[in-house]
């Protein structure tokens, strides 16, 4: 049995706060961030909005999408660095918000590779029949533990929540290959304390070097090469980052997700907003084959190759 999406969904806060909006509250420009980042601006939630209201929304949406009831699903995974608290778990949360009385619920806490963990983690249980339904979200609400007046991170983050609905697909549809790894060691270059706090120049050169050979990886992996690519999905932190996994790969700009300059990083929910928007603009198509690469604060990353359909 192959496990891939089968429902899709994505929320992102309607408050926009733009570069020129940061050049108020700290020493930036708007050309410094678009340079270095591509960031142009980023969705900011509401006080009176959380992480797991955001998770529900996208959450909603997905099963709208894969054509089934929230009764349905069997686990609910929500990756995620921001929770509303330590614990209950946002999963926990959006399963009483969803209704969905059978699913078994855990949050997943890997940075900004959490949705690929999350994604590869409900692999494990659909492929041997273990559950059907996999509902996988990432949802941040960053703004809340960002540090406005740190112009080295004020300008990197956003907030909102992507989900997707994974089940059995056709053999030759579905998750083809997949890499996860950590390096513990170079947890000291992007952590929390009462904040976001990161060493931009070392998590740099490691995403660089990580994203890259993550992504050739699984093509490797699932005895493919990058002519067969027909679209990537890179974490949306950086531009040039993402440049760099896409020159890795000998991809045209076309057919490299780009939404970093909308939203900003979103940590988790990174990879599945790009998703989705890319599925909504019809730039995904039945057949094509998806790399998704993320890397994140631990360190942790993850990459998937994915042949998209049912």
């Amino acid at each position: 049995m192959h496990a891939g999406v089968i429902g899709v969904g994505r929320y992102t806060p309607e408050k926009v706060v733009t570069n020129f909006d940061l050049e108020k509250i700290v020493d930036t420009s708007d050309e410094w961030i678009r340079t270095r980042t591509g960031i142009e601006e980023r969705r900011i939630a509401e006080d009176d909005i959380n992480t797991s209201d955001m998770a529900y929304f996208a959450a909603q949406k997905a099963l709208e999408n894969a054509g089934i009831s929230a009764e349905d699903l069997d686990l609910i995974l929500v990756a995620t660095v921001t929770p509303d608290h330590p614990f209950p778990t946002v999963a926990c949360m959006l399963q009483e918000k969803l209704g969905a009385k059978k699913a078994a619920a855990m949050d997943v806490s890997a940075a900004c590779a959490g949705f690929m963990y999350g994604m590869i983690t409900a692999k494990q249980f659909i492929e041997p029949g273990i559950y059907k339904n996999v509902l996988v979200v990432g949802a941040e609400k960053l703004s809340k533990v960002t540090n406005w007046e740190d112009r080295n991170t004020a300008v990197l983050f956003g907030d909102g929540a992507g989900a997707v609905v994974m089940g059995p697909v056709s053999e030759d549809k579905g998750i083809l290959s997949f890499e996860l790894g950590a390096d513990g060691t170079g947890g000291k270059h992007l952590y929390q304390d009462e904040h976001i706090i990161m060493n931009g120049r070392e998590v740099f050169k490691f995403a660089v070097r990580q994203m890259g050979e993550s992504s050739v990886n699984v093509l490797e992996k699932a005895g493919l090469t990058k002519e067969d690519v027909d679209f990537l999905i890179p974490h949306q932190a950086n531009i040039r980052i993402m440049e760099a996994a896409r020159t890795r790969l000998e991809l045209p700009e076309e057919k490299m997700s780009k939404t970093v300059h909308k939203y900003g990083n979103t940590s988790a929910a990174s990879i599945p907003i790009s998703l989705v928007e890319e599925v909504e603009a019809g730039k995904i198509k039945d057949g094509d084959l998806i790399v998704m690469v993320g890397f994140g604060g631990g360190l942790t990353w993850g990459a998937i190759a994915l042949r998209w359909g049912k």
